[in-house]
Formats: C-alpha cells, sequence, structure tokens
C-alpha cells in the first residue's frame, strides 16, 4: 500500500459523513507506518475502544470504512481464527467487526460484519512481521503472494457487502 496523508485518509470514508471523518481520531505514527508491508492501514480508536478504521485501495481508490465491536463480544472465545487473515488467536484476538452500510442503507441503519483480528494487523501477521498472541500460524502450502491474495481477496469480499 502507498504512504497515506491524513487528507487522504479522511477523504477515503464511505460509511460516515464527512464530520464524522473529519473528526475521528487518525494514529498518530501515520508517518512512520511499514506501508510496503501493509495491504489495508487499520488502527483503533484511543477514545473509543469500541470503535476502529481501516483505509484501503479498493477498485482503483481508496477507501476508509468506521467499524465497531461491542465489548462484550472482545473475548468470549478460547480461540477464533480471523476471517481476513486466517490467524488463529486466543482470547480477545478476534472480534466482530461491524460496518455501517453505505448510502441509504446504512442512514436506515443496515450494517455487516466480519470476524476479523482486533488489532487490525492481518497484513503482518500473513508476512510474518508479527506473531499473533497464540505464538504462531498455521503453515500453509500457499506461498506468501498468495496468502496476501487471499487476504486482499477476503477483505474486497467484506468491502463489496457495504454497497450490496
Amino acid at each position: 500500500m502507498r504512504s497515506l496523508t491524513e487528507q487522504d485518509v479522511r477523504n477515503s470514508f464511505v460509511n460516515c459523513s464527512k464530520g464524522e471523518a473529519k473528526r475521528l481520531s487518525l494514529p498518530r505514527d501515520l508517518g512512520d507506518r511499514p506501508w510496503d508491508d501493509l495491504d489495508f492501514l487499520g488502527w483503533r480508536d484511543p477514545g473509543a475502544p469500541d470503535r476502529s478504521y481501516l483505509v484501503t485501495e479498493q477498485k482503483g481508490r481508496l477507501m476508509g470504512v468506521t467499524l465497531r465491536f461491542p465489548a462484550s463480544q472482545r473475548g468470549f472465545l478460547h480461540r477464533s481464527m480471523c476471517s481476513i487473515c486466517l490467524t488463529t488467536h486466543r482470547g480477545g484476538g478476534v472480534s466482530l467487526m461491524t460496518a455501517r452500510k453505505a448510502g441509504a442503507a446504512g442512514r436506515e441503519g443496515n450494517s455487516v460484519g466480519v470476524y476479523m483480528c482486533t488489532d487490525l494487523a492481518c497484513s503482518l501477521y500473513v508476512r510474518g512481521k508479527q506473531v499473533p498472541d497464540s505464538g504462531a500460524r498455521f503453515e500453509e502450502s500457499l506461498t506468501l503472494e498468495q496468502q496476501i491474495a487471499r487476504t486482499t481477496a477476503n477483505l474486497a469480499a467484506f468491502l463489496d457487502k457495504l454497497y450490496a
């Protein structure tokens, strides 16, 4: 993923108002992110522990999404797997993230969900740059490039549901 500016990030959101995008908390280390190792930029809001944000390139343009995960959902499973990168975690390492749909459907309260790494570090887990709390990922016969392609395809499938 290419390096993003604060303005790039704020202009990319598709499921919140421009005012909400202007007020959301951006990561302080935006310029220091390992951009070459990221398929998407993901971060948690330190001021709102039930909110996370994700920005990626989708169909030739940036797409930002606000995500929520209720406190009651965090940490309820002994071991769980992220449906984006297929990394397994213990405890609260995977959460059901929900995103309000884009457009009129979202304004009517419709949303979609996906089980995802709570820390949104899928790209780093796939590349072995970060180790899950369980200590390791399953060994796969797919090449790293194939695993990255699967991760981005899984994310794209989730994002496509925002417009369905």
